[in-house]
């Protein structure tokens, strides 16, 4: 991921689904020049002006996409994500470049919140 200032709490990564993770990199690298890292046969991780993000194996549905927050205190955001009535769908994990949670809100809207 790109170096960059990141503000707590802020939509800051976006995630995708392709079927086709080699077809989806040529579009977007000729398109508007993003750079792809590899993590996996399943998962690769884009970076590019003022976005970053990643693609994982699945099939596309419109409208679906994985909204990732930053957090300075990842604890103490989910403490308050479960204070507001969201739901923890995936407790704290680590992964390459540090460790996330994923919630559901009210709505039944899956996002994720992600500290280094």
């Amino acid at each position: 991921m790109a170096q960059q200032k990141l503000k707590h709490e802020q939509v800051q990564y976006l995630e995708f689904l392709s079927e086709d993770l080699e077809r989806t990199k040529e579009f977007y690298s000729k398109s508007f020049g993003w750079k792809f890292t590899d993590y996996g046969p399943d998962y690769t991780a884009f970076e590019g002006d003022y976005v970053d993000g990643g693609f994982t194996t699945g099939k596309p549905v419109k409208g679906t996409v994985m909204v990732i927050l930053y957090s300075d205190d990842l604890e103490a955001t989910q403490q308050k994500v479960k204070a507001a009535g969201g739901k923890i769908v995936q407790d704290i994990f680590s992964f390459p470049g540090g460790r996330r949670f994923h919630f559901s809100d009210p709505n039944g809207y899956e996002l994720a919140v992600w500290a280094h």
